[in-house]
């Protein structure tokens, strides 16, 4: 068996077709200085074959899959033209360096710099950095790529890595799933596979004696491949593959249900997006709103700020989409490991606990106006709910208020029209905020929980850390109590509280949300029909059951336990 990293669920049966990774090899050799400069002039004619080749293949690809899917190589065609990257790659060549390893070890450098970044998205970015440094290197050494292009008939594909643009230009009806060496799930061929309905195993390691041709099993879900099954496993699996499809038709049927418990109790389930492109495929997946929508990306993987203009057509997008339907659009989360090339930033000993999210806004005040004037703009179109995060403090969230009245001010002297009934929340991300909870709800309209770094911050455990990664828990008795004190604080007062983390997507957690009374639980989109489907299958009252039961508990693996036994359909 090959164990690796469930990227795509899925389960295939089919012939391996391994992609060798014959690489020619990198010259390296010192430049003259009477050289140099037509050592550049090869580096940017270079340059403009591969932005040539990712148009074509973002054209491609938006023509097959849609713009959702070729918005992945924006980035791309930004991250080639960042003038960081290229004042790198300028200087070693100033240097001596010829251009193929001034491009490789550039590459290498900004790649390794992702790699070291504690968020799980940024850490993914390191294979977009390496895929255009290989196909820089590969035009300037006249190497044709298209590892796949010898594929003629239906197989899963096995390789070193596939770089996004392998990915994207796959056949799909040639490539029934793809496993690699290395990899993430969140690295862009992986969400790729899941776009694209393609299951897909990454971070497997040596694939051992495999060989082309030879019969596989892929389980996406559980990020395992089979290698030349006996009969009695083909037979399994092609029956697991059967009862698989059935529960997907299943769940999607749910789509247009309500998601309320047996005994009538209802709850709203939204979604968590990242660019206006993602608001189809949530609505797809029955979404009854958005609950997260991160405005970073707007700002990252380019080399100046994003207008007025261009927030606000960008969120204007998202909320015409939804039509009334609440969308919470959280405010510049930047800081920490995600850091903006055209926005000074201090080096801090600690980022994560420094500078950042709404604390950097409030000391850049031109970038934070600029985003809240976008904001309300774009609010006339929809049900705009504006969330802050990383706040600790009221006295953040009153200089906020402050703040929006004057945008809403100097709009109306402009004679520019706004909407007026927005709803100003926060994430409850930070202890201090949790333990204030009731403070807070008296200041603003909604809540939302961010258990990702609540958890750690309660903890104490980086969840980027395998050494400590035990201690990072949703299930922890001191997580469930802080979840449950916010809820009740916030309805005290009458407001809504939702929760944005990974938790919010978990089934298994489900009974013990509906139980505390979270009113909303936001998710990826995909995770909706699974969460729909637990509330569905439960009655309220049997969730206060499990939930008095799990107060009695002092671990969490205990009360995760009681959960799996309590419920083994979830």
């Amino acid at each position: 068996m090959i164990k690796g990293i469930a990227a795509s669920n899925g389960i295939v049966i089919g012939k391996a077709y391994v992609v060798q990774s014959a690489k020619k090899a990198l010259p390296r050799y010192q430049v003259p200085p009477g050289q140099r400069e037509q050592e550049l002039a090869r580096l940017k004619k270079s340059q403009a074959e591969t932005r040539e080749q990712l148009e074509a293949i973002r054209a491609k690809l938006a023509a097959q899959a849609g713009e959702q899917e070729a918005a992945i190589f924006d980035a791309h065609l930004m991250l080639l033209e960042d003038p960081m990257l290229a004042e790198a790659i300028t200087e070693k060549i100033a240097q001596g360096s010829n251009a193929e390893g001034a491009v490789q070890d550039t590459g290498e450098t900004f790649a390794a710099m992702f790699d070291a970044m504690e968020d799980e998205y940024m850490r993914g970015r390191s294979a977009d950095v390496r895929d255009i440094a290989n196909r820089w290197v590969n035009n300037l050494l006249g190497v044709k790529t298209g590892s796949l292009g010898g594929m003629t008939e239906p197989a899963v594909v096995f390789a070193h890595d596939l770089a996004p643009s392998d990915t994207a230009q796959m056949n799909r009806t040639l490539v029934l799933a793809f496993v690699t060496e290395t990899g993430g799930r969140t690295s862009h061929s992986a969400i790729m596979a899941r776009s694209l309905e393609i299951p897909a195993v990454v971070g497997a390691g040596d694939f051992g004696p495999l060989r082309t041709g030879d019969t596989v099993i892929v389980d996406g879900g559980a990020g395992q491949v089979l290698v030349n099954p006996d009969s009695e496993l083909l037979a399994e699996y092609q029956e697991r593959r059967q009862a698989l499809a059935r529960r997907r038709a299943q769940l999607l049927a749910l789509k247009d249900l309500p998601s309320q418990t047996t005994d009538g109790k209802q709850f709203e389930l939204v979604a968590n997006i990242g660019t206006p492109n993602d608001a189809d495929s949530a609505l797809a997946y029955g979404a009854q709103g958005v609950g997260l929508y991160r405005t970073e990306f707007l700002y990252m993987d380019r080399g100046d700020m994003p207008s007025e203009q261009e927030q606000y057509e960008a969120y204007r997008k998202v909320l015409a989409a939804f039509g009334d339907l609440p969308v919470i659009i959280r405010t510049l989360d930047i800081g920490g490991d995600k850091e903006l090339p055209y926005l000074e930033m201090a080096k801090e000993l600690n980022p994560f606990l420094g500078n950042r999210a709404l604390r950097l806004c409030l000391a850049n005040l031109p970038l934070f106006k600029t985003q809240l004037r976008a904001l309300l703009r774009a609010g006339l179109t929809g049900n705009l709910w504006i969330m802050l995060p990383m706040v600790a403090t009221l006295g953040e969230v009153r200089r906020t208020k402050d703040l929006l009245g004057e945008v809403e001010e100097e709009l109306t002297r402009e004679g520019i029209p706004f909407s007026r009934t927005y709803k100003l929340g926060i994430m409850v991300e930070i202890p201090a905020a949790a333990v204030q909870a009731d403070h807070f709800a008296r200041e603003v309209d909604f809540f939302s929980i961010g258990t990702n770094d609540l958890i750690q911050y309660t903890c104490a455990a980086d969840r980027m850390n395998e050494n400590v990664s035990y201690l990072y828990d949703p299930f922890n008795p001191a997580v469930l109590r802080l979840i449950e004190s916010v809820i009740q604080a916030g309805h005290r007062e009458g407001k809504m509280v939702g929760m944005c983390g990974e938790m919010a997507g978990e089934p298994l957690a489900a009974p013990l949300l509906v139980a505390m009374g979270l009113d909303e639980f936001s998710m990826s989109a995909s995770s909706i029909p699974q969460v729909k489907a637990a509330i569905r299958s439960l009655s309220y009252s049997r969730c206060r059951e499990l939930w008095e039961e799990a107060r009695e508990l002092s671990e969490g693996r205990e009360i995760r336990k009681l959960l799996e036994a309590a419920l083994p359909q979830i």
